[in-house]
């Protein structure tokens, strides 16, 4: 697994702030602008982790957290939502579809990438757990 960060984002402002808040604090950072595109990276490169936006072009979010989860060599890689979906039961479907953890959209800069460090801690900590 690699030290790097897939976020799967198609608004252009929203992939510029995450991009830049990641890479300030030292990720190495890949993008993808459609959940088609964002699965044939998240299998090139295997990153670290991928931040999934829910509401994308070809096939939503939920459709891609679910084919991500489906290739073996991806399965342990965390999927984290960054999403404006808030709605009553949206953060229990998109878990449910594979996501690992949600953020809610807008993003707030401030905690923002420390919000993706505890998700990032919190997965791998589960994971040495599990092998314990």
């Amino acid at each position: 697994m690699s030290d790097s960060l897939l976020i799967i984002e198609d608004n252009e402002q929203n992939m510029y702030l995450m991009h830049f808040l990641l890479e300030k604090k030292g990720f190495s950072v890949i993008e993808a602008d459609n959940g088609r595109e964002g699965i044939e990276k998240a299998l090139r490169f295997k990153p670290g982790a991928i931040l999934l936006d829910i509401q994308l072009p070809e096939m939503d979010g939920y459709a891609v957290a679910r084919e991500l989860k489906e290739h073996p060599e991806l399965s342990g890689v965390p999927i984290i939502a960054v999403t404006s979906y808030a709605m009553v039961g949206d953060r229990e479907r998109i878990l449910a579809a594979g996501a690992t953890g949600y953020i809610e959209k807008p993003i707030n800069p401030d905690t923002f990438v420390e919000e993706i460090i505890r998700y990032l801690s919190t997965h791998n900590r589960s994971n040495q757990e599990g092998y314990a």
